[in-house]
């Protein structure tokens, strides 16, 4: 099993979701709950099995989540996918 822990980024790998971009909320077993901000805000979490998303070992910034809010979670995903397409442009 990979590590996850509260706070990563992840990826969906399976589902109609796949490919969509989340921030872990909680780790429950097997299972994590998932919050984009939007569909999925942090008050109704999609729950998934781990082996169901690709963790990125990389979290939100300064980022307390228990202060966090859905508008922080949107913008933490909207810049993390920014960075992820100015990498893959070749941009520097």
């Amino acid at each position: 099993m990979e590590r996850v822990e509260t706070g990563m980024f992840a990826r969906s790998k399976a589902g109609h979701d796949k490919g969509k971009l989340y921030i872990i909320l909680k780790t429950e077993g097997e299972y994590v709950y998932l919050t984009d901000g939007k569909l999925r805000p942090m008050a109704n979490p999609k729950k998934k099995k781990v082996k169901h998303i690709q963790p990125m070992y990389r979290t939100p910034e300064g980022r307390d989540l228990t202060k966090i809010t859905d508008v922080d979670v949107k913008r933490a995903i909207r810049l993390h996918e920014k960075e992820e397409e100015h990498v893959k442009s070749g941009c520097n």
